[in-house]
């Protein structure tokens, strides 16, 4: 793909009104979403439930683009149409997920690098072959006592800046993702001070491996308490400090900022990204949009339970929450509508 071709691309992941769908869960995430419907794991029932989200009339109103799996981006919808096609026929980008998963990091205690490095030329180009037109990698940072360390940051950004220069050389936008995990009971005051060093060490090590940040976008996670914190931060600080950082650490000409809901509930990863759209900061040279998981699949995995008589309900439950987002992306979503939807 040209270079002209990636940049396209991502200004379209990020288009106004639009977010990202990450359906990329692997076999043993999706298992804990599928048993918590008791829907069994398997591959008919995952491609059944990935169908089902795929297939939404309208879907491509909201979202610009679908991060998927490596099963998922080979299987084929219920009519024999692959999944990348049935995506493209409805105006949104197919993704896939390159990254092999967070692994235990040597002589650093309770920390995680994310591996996938080896063989990942070879496996964008047979993506790249199947349709893919951009990839995500996710790190994952824990705070916690002495964590994260000096160690943790630097591998993680290395391994972030060498997977978007590969990706890019094979022709796919990367999506950069550094996750400061929620799990713990740290103040929001050290999840922003921990975020901004991770922001800064990433945009560091793209910079030294000639990552073109046009062609690029980062999905971070938000600044808020640890969710065991005695003290949890409103919507409006949350938005405040998490602005602040990405004003401090990324660089305008990066595409986009497309955030992880990182276990929030629907509504409240919602609320969060109005309330950041809605600050009376200025332009912000980057759009702030959503690509969420769970936050946008609870809804619609609740309503389908494995029942091909619930999809119908199921893609609306999928389409509401979609046009949530879609409103907070210009600051125009409220608890008043959430309440309307449900009273219609």
């Amino acid at each position: 793909m040209s270079t002209q071709s990636l940049e396209a691309v991502a200004k379209a992941m990020v288009a106004p009104g639009k977010g990202i769908l990450a359906a990329d869960e692997s076999t043993a995430t999706i298992e804990k979403r599928l048993a918590s419907v008791k829907v069994e794991n398997t591959e008919e029932n995952r491609r059944a439930y990935r169908d089902m989200l795929f297939s939404a009339k309208g879907l491509g109103q909201y979202i610009s683009g679908v991060i998927l799996y490596d099963e998922t981006i080979r299987q084929k919808s219920a009519g024999g149409v692959s999944f990348v096609e049935l995506l493209v026929k409805n105006g949104i980008l197919p993704g896939i997920k390159v990254d092999t998963g967070a692994k235990d990091l040597a002589l650093c205690a309770n920390e995680k690098v994310t591996e996938g490095l080896d063989n990942l030329a070879k496996r964008c180009a047979e993506y790249v072959r199947l349709g893919a037109k951009f990839a995500k990698w996710r790190a994952v940072i824990t705070i916690g006592p002495d964590m994260p360390s000096a160690s943790c940051i630097a591998a993680n950004a290395h391994a972030l800046a060498r997977y978007a220069a590969i990706c890019q050389a094979a022709g796919l936008v990367p999506i950069v993702e550094p996750e400061v995990l929620m799990d713990g009971n740290h103040t929001i005051e050290r999840c922003e001070e921990v975020t901004e060093w991770a922001f800064n060490a990433v945009y560091e090590a793209l910079y030294m491996n000639r990552v073109v940040l046009e062609r690029s976008v980062l999905k971070p996670s938000m600044v808020i308490s640890g969710k065991d914190c005695p003290r949890q931060a409103g919507i409006e600080e949350v938005a405040e400090r998490t602005v602040r950082v990405l004003k401090r650490t990324v660089p305008g000409a990066v595409a986009g900022i497309v955030f992880l809901s990182g276990g929030q509930s629907d509504e409240l990863a919602t609320g969060h990204l109005n309330a950041m759209n809605k600050l009376p900061s200025g332009r912000l040279p980057w759009p702030l949009s959503f690509s969420y998981g769970r936050a946008l699949q609870q809804p619609p995995l609740k309503a389908w339970k494995g029942a091909a008589a619930n999809v119908a309900a199921a893609q609306a439950a999928l389409l509401h929450r979609a046009r949530m987002n879609s409103l907070a992306c210009a600051g125009r979503y409220s608890a008043e509508l959430e309440r309307q939807a449900l009273a219609a």
